[in-house]
């Protein structure tokens, strides 16, 4: 089960002015789930997004690519689960042009003005009648209110759907943020493998949406790992619909910019961590906090190295203080000049080494104590600069094994 992490209630979503959404059962991999959702947009509204860096990205990815380039706008995205559409060569590639333009059709608008995502089964064909044939369901579900279905619709192999809604006022101004992710394995950077979609009522400039979504994602989901594989459909996507009476922000350093930053980053920091504590098989939730350091990247990089590690993360499972295996992690994270004498390892609250070794104040029923909580920090302090980096994990069990052996069963 998801480690305390428990569904989205309905009613504390709140509808985004300008955004309405459609959701259908197309049986694109299994029946009787919901596995197509249709999210259309007001005109005038902005979208900007980043994608996954992996070389082998998914047709949808490079044609939502190209279509964010046009200058028409976009109208709405399109995303379905049960087929990633990856790994699909020129046959996927006239797949989701074939969907965007499907769905064109019934809205009115152009091809290009459509966001193709999918997310499923790597290197197998797109069923793409079966999603032409679902799209005229989603059209006549459309509803501002529809963000708990829209949740459930992406998921794939989630327990729990994943959404928040925050309201922040400015200048008066009371703004709606609501978001929805998926996300459960195949979970790191760059850019964390999942799909997310947030959506504001506010009117942000283009420039600033896409610097928005960038400096969101670089503290969220870009810190973010279950098992060290980066997907070939990662997309995070920022919606502004401007239907709000709050002028444009187009100063990034004025107040607005600055309050509606920190807004979409803490959605999406929650959203993030409910991939993490959704992870496949996961039983404990994990923040790696590296501070000390000379800048964030070597924080990040001595995070990622104790967060992927599979004997740190086993030994976590077991609730087993074999607290060496971190150590081991941080010694071949790559930092050539690091000193391990002036270093200190915390398990929560508790001093596990320092100068080079085991702290002489360290029990080993205090590490048993913090390894059997189900929200544990670890805490490494390089004592080498004023960096800080926070990134999240968890824990491989039985079931993450289970899980991936049986995917496309």
């Amino acid at each position: 089960m998801p480690v305390n992490l428990t569904s989205p209630v309905a009613a504390r979503l709140l509808p985004v002015a300008g955004v309405f959404l459609g959701i259908t059962e197309a049986n694109i991999k299994r029946e009787k789930r919901k596995d197509l959702l249709v999210m259309q947009l007001s005109e005038g509204s902005r979208v900007a997004g980043v994608f996954t860096q992996n070389r082998f990205c998914a047709a949808p990815v490079i044609v939502a690519r190209e279509h964010l380039a046009q200058p028409d706008g976009i109208r709405a995205l399109v995303i379905n689960t049960g087929n990633a559409n990856a790994g699909t060569g020129e046959q996927g590639m006239r797949d989701a042009r074939t969907t965007c333009a499907a769905l064109a059709g019934l809205l009115g608008c152009k091809a290009s003005q459509i966001l193709p995502f999918s997310t499923g089964v790597i290197m197998e064909p797109l069923p793409v009648g079966k999603i032409a044939a679902g799209l005229p369901g989603c059209v006549a579900n459309m509803r501002a209110d529809n963000w708990f279905d829209a949740a459930h619709a992406i998921m794939t192999t989630d327990i729990v759907a994943k959404a928040i809604s925050k309201q922040v006022i400015i200048d008066g101004v009371t703004i709606t943020i609501t978001g929805i992710a998926k996300g459960s394995g195949m979970i790191h950077p760059n850019m964390a493998t999942m799909l997310g979609y947030i959506a504001t009522d506010a009117a942000i400039a283009q420039p600033l949406l896409q610097q928005m979504v960038g400096a969101a994602a670089n503290r969220s989901f870009n810190c973010i790992t279950v098992d060290g594989d980066t997907s070939t459909n990662d997309a995070l996507m920022l919606i502004a619909t401007g239907q709000t009476a709050l002028p444009e922000v187009n100063d990034a350093n004025g107040t607005a910019f600055t309050a509606l930053q920190a807004a979409v980053t803490e959605v999406a920091i929650y959203l993030a961590q409910a991939i993490v504590r959704d992870g496949e098989g996961a039983t404990k939730f994990i923040s790696v906090q590296v501070g000390g350091g000379r800048n964030e990247a070597e924080c990040k990089q001595i995070g990622y190295a104790i967060a992927r590690s599979p004997l740190v993360k086993t030994a976590f499972f077991a609730s087993d203080p074999n607290l060496g295996r971190i150590l081991a992690a941080i010694g071949y994270a790559g930092i050539d000049d690091l000193d391990i004498a002036a270093l200190k390892l915390y398990l929560d609250d508790v001093l596990v080494s320092e100068d080079g070794g085991r702290a002489a104040s360290y029990r080993e029923e205090d590490g048993q104590r913090v390894m059997g909580q189900s929200d544990i920090t670890i805490r490494v302090v390089l004592n080498r600069g004023a960096a800080l980096a926070t990134l999240w994990t968890c824990d491989f069990s039985y079931d993450y094994v289970k899980i991936n052996a049986s995917y496309r069963s």
